[in-house]
């Protein structure tokens, strides 16, 4: 596949082709459709030029449609294709960019048996969506890990995670794929989060610190590194460990309060009190820069969709419009989809690929 659009030359009969629904999917999404009613409506609404474009004629795809081919699609190889697309969208930098990883639950697909959709996403901290997996609930996060980050080129790169993936097994598998870790250590870890707490820390200078304000609030973190950790500290590949103290103080007549988080890290011993205070504020982009966006911009926490893999296929849809918007340097994501709605010109120019989009390597959906 080398384009995201269906040849208009080619003819096209009545069941319409996986690629031509997936493509309509992206463009109405991309254009603020937030359900697949919505979907639908914008694809009828098309005028014949741009629905000939698509490789359509009059007889576009119905909500049923769209509703059948991304309930049956497989999720993977979805995901994995429009990723790749982009990925080459966003250009070379992409390849250097650290990567955060978090879950995030389907608050409204609720499944028969009551338990929701949970999907695991990999995101770059300037906010390029990389990949998700389907988790079976938040718990099982830790098995889908690799599954998720075998389809990114780890070499040199930074993962950024939560405590919850604070797991030997996720650092010996970074290290093995030459990539670096910058792990959060809590209390799920609480042998390991007593051997940082006794290090000599009154002794270790802070090296970087960082006040923010707002709503009424100010906190101050203070950060203090620590390198050429030995291996009594338990935890393998380390070499850094830094404390970040946070002091927070409220309204006035509050008592500030005060927080000590610990991350370690196989980052190269060279590597700065602030360069960690910047990954652990980057690895936030996934959920203001992805998550938030879905809920906000996109309602997909109140979307109740739940047969098959519709789920995760609208999922990936969304972290499809945000990629390729973000790819153009759009910031107000909220702003450039009701524009696009009210100008569909705009929306073909987001689709229209480079020369070389995607490769065979991705198959067919």
């Amino acid at each position: 596949m080398c384009s995201v659009l269906p040849d208009p030359r080619k003819p096209q009969g009545i069941r319409h082709s996986v690629a031509t629904v997936v493509a309509l999917a992206v463009a109405a999404v991309a254009a603020g459709a937030r359900s697949l009613s919505g979907i639908g409506a914008w694809a009828g609404d098309l005028p014949g030029p741009v629905r000939a474009r698509f490789g359509v004629g009059r007889a576009v795809p119905s909500t049923a449609t769209f509703a059948r081919v991304l309930a049956g699609v497989d999720t993977d190889v979805l995901d994995g294709v429009l990723c790749a697309w982009t990925a080459v969208r966003a250009g070379p930098g992409l390849s250097s960019a650290p990567i955060a990883v978090d879950g995030k639950t389907a608050r409204g697909a609720r499944r028969a048996d009551g338990s929701r959709v949970h999907l695991f996403a990999a995101l770059t901290h300037d906010g390029t969506p990389l990949g998700q997996v389907v988790a079976p609930t938040k718990g099982f996060e830790i098995a889908v890990f690799r599954t998720l980050l075998d389809r990114v080129d780890l070499r040199g790169r930074v993962v950024t995670a939560d405590a919850l993936h604070t797991q030997v097994a996720h650092a010996h598998y970074l290290h093995a794929h030459g990539a670096h870790y910058a792990f959060t250590v809590k209390a799920n870890q609480p042998r390991l989060r007593a051997r940082l707490a006794a290090l000599p820390w009154d002794q270790v200078p802070v090296g970087d610190v960082q006040v923010q304000a707002g709503h009424g609030r100010r906190e101050r973190r203070a950060v203090q590194l620590i390198g050429k950790v030995r291996p009594a500290i338990g935890f393998p590949h380390a070499r850094l460990v830094a404390r970040i103290t946070r002091t927070r103080a409220g309204h006035e007549g509050n008592d500030p309060t005060h927080e000590a988080v610990y991350v370690i890290s196989n980052l190269p011993e060279d590597t700065t009190a602030g360069q960690i205070a910047a990954l652990v504020r980057g690895h936030w982009a996934i959920e203001n820069r992805l998550h938030w966006v879905r809920d906000v911009t996109f309602d997909e926490d109140r979307s109740t969709v739940r047969t098959g893999a519709l789920p995760a296929a609208m999922a990936t849809l969304r972290n499809t419009a945000i990629g390729l918007l973000r790819a153009t340097g759009v910031t107000n994501i909220a702003a450039t989809t009701a524009a696009m709605n009210r100008r569909v010109t705009r929306v073909l120019a987001l689709l229209e690929p480079p020369s070389t989009v995607l490769t065979s390597q991705h198959g067919r959906l």
